[in-house]
């Protein structure tokens, strides 16, 4: 139960629904034990009849209906107040899941990169809807019916005993052999739930990835292969299911053969009783039957309810490894922070927590507001990371970065992002219309601020030849788009923005020359008065920039302008003769 301690802030959270639910329980199990008594008094009514020849059948009759109709009255009344109940406790494990799935959702979008690259996005997505359905039924089922167990057990022992303590005796002496039981097999149930749903998310993360890559699996014809690891893991998933089923489905015969138990001694220890006088009437026995069958569903689920906590603790384990975790990457300053766009690497070396490469090494440059740099470099040389540093994706490992004359770290964090638009190297575009997608970087904009953006990304052409134009909807990750297209639309996307500072990562690899060329005119002319930056394999794009710099294996190896490169031996007047004779070529 320690895991789920943590639920405790959710239970004083919705504490006046939670109290409600017990008061509620409390007077529905009092009027439930109206029953048995009513009952027990018509059996004596009946005795009393048969020994007593001056009660007329009148006055029996009209005593039984006077019972009948208080058993129906009295049992609405319960139903309903039992109905309440579970308005109240379960409709409060609603409310807890809504805040558990929120609360999860804000920590995955808080833990920085690294938490991603060691994490499957399979087992992430199962944390969030299966660990927290298995919560919920904890907070939900599981303490109702562990709060009207423990009511009605309490409640109907005290009734039992006020009628007569020794037959309650014989009626409870085989609840040590069913505590005993609930206890060994808990505890193993616990051990058989983790292991699958750690299977469970396995298959989650296998399913997953097989969906994002299915074109590649077609292209080279794999399914077959992928189709027997799927069936193996789908076994092996499907024998911890069953190993699991296999131990909670002992509870229910466990229970039902223990309630039998109490119920054959009551009928023996209460006939005994009875023949000897110690109670007086055939009533009593019905009553203790009533009262054991009233403790039947309340035992049984006392399985059902350990299985569902066991279940539970073992989600939340899986919750809280990383709900515990303290993001990398935090806002420091509540503060509203202004970006204008001037920044400044000072000495900035940056490791990748993961694989421990040193990505840059003594990285120092600055760019003033309403440049633009370009930066070249072969893959692998530390390119994009300047660019997740600038946006806080990552923190420097040494260093300093400096925005506007304040270390990056101290402006306020979302402030900054909101200040840059960034395309990414991998187009990322949502299973939304091209019109939306492209709003995403400012969701007011208007549709003639979407058509402009599309014509500066030269991508509107191709928008108005679908069929639906601006309304098209996207595959997942933007699949009915090329890729050029989804480059452009992603392009797009940045610039209506209007943000101080332009990212392009190398966003025009998959575009022909004479578009790049067309996308560039406009792009500076965006882009005048902001600080932009552009990552590229290509000397066009780079070529009418204020300056340049190359980074090798992390460091800066040339900077300059383009007319003082081409002219200097090195890396930048070589990759400009190769390019130039393979346009020569074309």
């Amino acid at each position: 139960m320690k895991e789920l301690g943590y639920l405790n802030k959710y239970f004083s959270k919705y504490k006046y629904r939670f109290l409600l639910g017990i008061l509620f329980t409390i007077v529905a199990q009092i009027f439930m034990l109206f029953t048995p008594k009513l009952i027990s008094q018509s059996f004596e009514a009946i005795e009393n009849f048969s020994k007593d020849k001056s009660i007329s059948n009148e006055m029996i009759q009209s005593e039984l209906i006077n019972n009948i109709l208080l058993i129906i009255g009295t049992t609405i009344i319960a139903g309903f107040l039992t109905f309440l109940m579970r308005q109240t406790l379960i409709v409060m494990s609603r409310h807890v899941e809504f805040d558990l799935k929120n609360e999860v959702f804000k920590q995955y979008e808080n833990l920085s990169q690294n938490f991603y690259k060691k994490n499957r996005t399979g087992d992430l997505m199962n944390r969030i809807s299966e660990d927290v359905s298995k919560v919920r039924m904890y907070v939900g089922p599981a303490v109702m019916y562990t709060i009207n167990t423990l009511i009605r057990f309490a409640i109907v022992i005290l009734y039992m005993y006020n009628v007569s303590p020794l037959l309650t005796l014989y009626t409870l002496l085989p609840l040590p052999l069913l505590s005993y039981a609930i206890f060994k097999l808990s505890s193993e149930i616990n051990k058989r739930s983790t292991t699958f749903q750690q299977y469970l998310s396995k298959v989650s993360s296998f399913t997953q990835e097989i969906f994002s890559g299915l074109r590649v699996i077609k292209a080279y014809s794999l399914e077959n292969q992928h189709q027997d690891n799927m069936v193996g893991l789908a076994h092996e998933s499907k024998s911890k299911s069953l190993d699991l089923a296999r131990v909670q489905s002992l509870f229910g015969p466990l229970m039902m053969a223990l309630i039998g138990i109490s119920n054959l001694v009551v009928i023996y220890f209460g006939g005994l009783m009875y023949i000897e006088g110690t109670i007086k009437s055939i009533g009593t026995i019905a009553e203790f039957i009533l009262y054991v069958n009233m403790l039947t569903w309340p035992v049984a689920s006392l399985g059902w309810v350990s299985s569902m906590v066991q279940e539970a603790e073992a989600s939340q384990k899986r919750l809280n490894e990383f709900l515990k975790i303290e993001p990398e990457i935090t806002n420091t300053n509540p503060e509203h922070s202004k970006v204008d766009g001037t920044i400044v690497f000072d000495n900035v070396s940056y490791t990748y927590e993961d694989t421990k490469i040193k990505a840059l090494k003594n990285i120092s440059f600055t760019i003033k507001k309403g440049e633009t740099l370009a930066i070249l470099g072969k893959t692998g040389s530390g390119k994009s990371t300047i660019l997740s540093l600038i946006s806080r994706i990552y923190d420097v490992s040494s260093g300093t970065i400096i925005v506007d004359g304040q270390e990056i770290s101290r402006l306020n964090l979302y402030d900054l992002r909101n200040s840059i638009g960034i395309v990414p190297q991998d187009a990322f575009l949502f299973s939304d219309s091209i019109k939306n997608n492209i709003k995403f970087g400012k969701e007011d904009a208007t549709d003639e601020e979407v058509i402009q953006a599309a014509k500066n990304a030269v991508v509107h052409k191709n928008i108005i030849g679908f069929k639906k134009q601006y309304e098209t909807v996207l595959g997942e990750r933007g699949i009915t788009l090329s890729g050029g297209q989804k480059q452009r639309v992603s392009i797009a996307r940045a610039i209506i923005k209007n943000p101080p500072i332009l990212l392009f990562d190398d966003c025009l690899s998959a575009v022909d020359t004479e578009t790049e060329e067309a996308i560039l005119n406009n792009l500076f002319e965006v882009c005048k008065d902001k600080t932009t930056i552009i990552v590229s394999h290509r000397i066009s794009s780079a070529k009418n920039a204020d300056r340049i710099i190359i980074i090798d294996e992390g460091k800066i190896i040339q900077q300059g302008s383009h007319n003082q490169l081409i002219n200097e031996e090195g890396y930048y007047a070589s990759l400009y003769l190769k390019q130039l004779s393979e346009k020569e070529l074309l």
